[in-house]
């Protein structure tokens, strides 16, 4: 019987298992890949962090890298390596818990290799779930390349021929600056007006501002934090006017239906497509956890992690707290909160 276990190996659960090895409990850290870092290691080839590295840190070790650098998935990944070797933390690879129940006063998770039987247990899988592709994609010719952004690598994946990026966040304008540049027609669909803000401002990064402003700070129960929590998140570092003035882009409004090889937009029927990248998000599932209450949304109900059913945590949802709290150097503050009150918990059972 363990004190914890955690479900999740990224960020989230290796800064939970920093302050579960504080206090002194037994835990192990589950994940379903293959190595450490792989969270990260599968997202596409080309991806920067716009985040510089001394704002993400991880509790007990700084990012290892110069101040002001934006790091690769390879180096969020070698990090994580060194992060556990060095805290020696247990994590147990290529274990996808697929039921989590609590029983009288412990929690029974069941494996496909078994179970494990715990005292407490920290969800930390964070928000990326489920990839979401709108319905009508099923009617979509097989002669037309689908891939989400969650597997999506490189250029290199596609058919020769037009491609069409469809999502108006960060992995969408990132995805689409790299596929224009193949030089290949590349259609859009997605707003185009969309808040984009620079890396750096008089010399400084954003992320220095943000900090200086507070603003990765606000609470989301506060009215600010209520108001930027319901807000679209802005595209940070990317050039969104100079990739849609391209000539080989064309913007192309919401993609609203298909058949077989035509894709209707709002702009425009399109005959000629090869390809097609859905950079349209993901959809919460936590449906695996019995007794669990959800909101609307689908994410769980909780009070800064603390969930409805005693013994049960979260770590790594956006805005568990703050907008920093999906951030690699914001998950600390999460982190320590948690264990602080675990650690005031046992007090008030002596």
């Amino acid at each position: 019987m363990l004190d914890f276990v955690i479900v999740g190996g990224a960020q989230a659960g290796l800064s939970m298992a920093y302050y579960l090895n504080k206090l002194g409990k037994t835990y192990v850290v589950i994940d379903k890949e293959e190595e450490v870092g792989a969270s990260w290691l599968n997202r596409w080839d080309s991806l920067k962090l716009f985040t510089p590295s001394e704002f993400n840190n991880l509790p007990g070790m700084d990012f290892p890298a110069k101040k002001g650098y934006y790091p690769s998935k390879e180096d969020v990944a070698t990090y994580f390596k060194k992060y556990v070797a060095t805290f020696n933390i247990e994590v147990r690879l290529n274990t996808l818990i697929k039921n989590v129940v609590k029983e009288d006063d412990f929690f029974i998770l069941k494996h496909s290799k078994g179970e494990l039987k715990s005292q407490n247990v920290v969800i930390a899988t964070g928000p990326f779930h489920i990839p979401y592709t709108p319905s009508f994609s099923q009617k979509i010719s097989e002669d037309i390349f689908q891939i989400h952004s969650n597997y999506y690598k490189n250029p290199g994946q596609l058919q020769e021929g037009p491609a069409m990026v469809v999502g108006a966040g960060d992995s969408g304008f990132q995805i689409l600056d790299e596929i224009s540049q193949t030089n290949r027609t590349t259609y859009f669909s997605g707003a185009t007006n969309v808040r984009v803000l620079p890396q750096e401002i008089l010399g400084k990064t954003l992320w220095w501002w943000f900090t200086k402003i507070g603003f990765l700070s606000f609470s989301r129960k506060t009215w600010l934090g209520k108001k930027l929590s319901r807000s679209k998140q802005p595209i940070i570092g990317t050039d969104v006017k100079g990739i849609l003035k391209r000539d080989n882009v064309l913007p192309v409004g919401k993609t609203t239906n298909a058949k077989e090889q035509i894709i209707f937009t709002e702009n425009q029927k399109i005959e000629e497509l090869k390809n097609i990248v859905w950079a349209t998000g993901y959809r919460p599932n936590f449906g695996w956890i019995e007794g669990l209450e959800l909101t609307k949304d689908g994410y769980p109900k909780h009070h800064r992690g603390v969930s409805n059913i005693d013994g049960l945590y979260f770590i790594g949802l956006p805005w568990l707290h703050t907008r920093g709290s999906a951030t690699l150097g914001g998950i600390k503050k999460d982190a320590q909160y948690l264990a602080n009150y675990i650690k005031a918990e046992e007090k008030t059972l002596l």
